[in-house]
């Protein structure tokens, strides 16, 4: 089975759908994008990529709300916080203040961002 994220005109995921294998392949059983996206656009009109459940291409799942970057051929999660950058390598949002070690941590703790202040608070 391979999933499939429904794109509106910004990138942003509007919903992501199950496609056989079959809607997927070549006349060799070769599974091609191209061929999943034109199946999903004939039964469902849009614009669509295809996405790994495991994330073992384009970086992430694509969810609802997270946007397709082209540049970066990879699905973002939405952004946490303001304040926040994305790091293009990992595409992953980062805080401007690394988040301290667990190890400071009592058990049943945890941190929190407090985006007021720029800091992490217990």
């Amino acid at each position: 089975m391979a999933h499939f994220a429904q794109l509106d005109e910004n990138n942003v995921v509007l919903q992501v759908i199950v496609v056989a294998n079959k809607d997927t392949a070549d006349a060799n059983g070769i599974e091609k994008e191209y061929i999943g996206a034109a199946h999903c656009e004939k039964l469902l009109g849009g614009t669509w990529k295809q996405t790994s459940y495991n994330s073992s291409f384009r970086k992430h799942y694509a969810g609802i709300g997270s946007t397709y970057n082209a540049e970066l051929d990879a699905f973002v999660p939405p952004k946490p916080f303001s304040s926040w950058t994305l790091d293009a390598e990992d595409v992953k949002w980062e805080p401007p203040t690394p988040m301290p070690s667990i190890s400071e941590l009592q058990e049943g703790e945890y941190w929190k961002w407090n985006e007021d202040t720029l800091s992490w608070i217990k």
